[in-house]
């Protein structure tokens, strides 16, 4: 059996320090065998609370995997932005000493963030075709007896909640996916929980989705996935933050 808590969207910067606290108290409680967190460690991406992200995923002390958020990139620097626009992150993903490594399952990364877009909000997802078709490769490079789990930062289609995703890219995506039978697409980025089934031309796919651990709450406390794999079956339990009142969700957008 293999247990992982999926987190994401901490926005250093506006973070909530209980949720964060919990969240630590349960992995040295319970020591699963990873921590999955699927982008947004920053609000505007400065040095700062880069460092802040880096010393609290320090205190967990179990196997890390991170992917970038679209708050991770520069928001102040353009130069940067568009010349080095992961720069950051690579700093916060080399700090982290213990990657995870699972044996039986794969972990396998999609970007979905962009320096910049054909669109308005660059805040949004997209899978381009060189990223996809790095991703499938990675997939298809894995053992038939080893499952595996993509991680995004953005959901590939819309999810059903508040927050919206409007991946570029994202239908296509998600049927690869589904045509090599994945275990389950996680993500982030809407800061509400969901976990369910998408049909797509090749079959259906899981999209499981952690909601927050900052203040941005939209329609729920701060939650994390509490994923368990046994014998080939995939299990999410939404674990939430208890006492936190009706009055903080829609507070900060």
């Amino acid at each position: 059996m293999i247990r992982l808590f999926h987190i994401s969207d901490l926005h250093f910067g506006l973070e909530d320090t209980r949720a964060l606290d919990w969240v630590a108290r349960a992995v040295r409680d319970e020591v699963p065998d990873g921590v999955v967190i699927t982008g947004d460690f920053t609000m505007r991406a400065r040095p700062g609370e880069f460092a802040a992200a880096a010393r609290w995923i320090a205190t967990l002390g179990v196997p890390v995997q991170i992917d970038p958020g679209n708050h991770d990139l520069p928001y102040f620097n353009p130069i940067e932005r568009f010349a080095d626009p992961y720069r950051r992150f690579r700093a916060l993903e080399a700090s982290i000493e213990r990657p995870l490594q699972l044996g039986p399952l794969a972990i396998v990364r999609l970007p979905t963030t962009a320096a910049a877009q054909w669109r308005f909000n660059w805040s949004r997802g997209t899978v381009g075709v060189g990223a996809l078709r790095r991703t499938l490769a990675q997939i298809d490079a894995i053992g038939l007896d080893r499952a595996v789990l993509v991680t995004c930062h953005h959901p590939l289609v819309e999810a059903g909640t508040k927050g919206r995703a409007l991946t570029h890219g994202g239908n296509r995506a998600l049927a690869e996916l589904a045509r090599r039978g994945v275990l389950a697409v996680l993500s982030g980025h809407v800061h509400d929980a969901f976990d369910l089934i998408q049909q797509t031309p090749a079959g259906p796919v899981r999209m499981i989705g952690a909601g927050t651990l900052s203040q941005r709450l939209r329609t729920t406390p701060p939650t994390f996935n509490d994923l368990m794999l046994d014998r080939g079956r995939l299990t999410c339990r939404v674990r939430r933050l208890e006492g936190v009142g009706a009055e903080a969700f829609g507070r900060y957008k």
